[in-house]
């Protein structure tokens, strides 16, 4: 897998929604840079449903441990959105991650 990451941001204002999709390795110091993504799709439109597609991603568990985190209390970490700003994310993880009901989403 690609230390790399590779993230594609699909925009959907009319229907209020962005997936941003990420592939690659997802480490506790790269998610910082989605932090910034989500921030500035979150910036577009009040109210925006954020869902980040990890599942064709490698995904350190402390990474998703702090995905998990932020999109439970709807806010970004402080030192990327000091406004705290609401935020409506939710997290598509890889299959390593699948609960025990086949449910891969952790927040709505």
């Amino acid at each position: 897998m690609a230390e790399k990451l590779d993230v594609l941001v699909r925009v959907d204002l009319e229907g209020a929604h962005v997936q941003i999709t990420v592939q690659g390795r997802v480490t506790e110091q790269s998610v910082q840079a989605l932090y910034v993504v989500v921030k500035r799709a979150n910036a577009l439109m009040r109210g925006l449903e954020m869902e980040i597609d990890l599942t064709r991603a490698s995904v350190e568990p402390a990474a998703l441990d702090q995905l998990r985190a932020y999109s439970e209390s709807r806010h970004l970490p402080a030192h990327i959105d000091p406004l705290q700003a609401d935020c409506r994310l939710s997290v598509l993880a890889p299959a390593e991650f699948l609960t025990t009901t086949g449910n891969a989403r952790l927040a709505a």
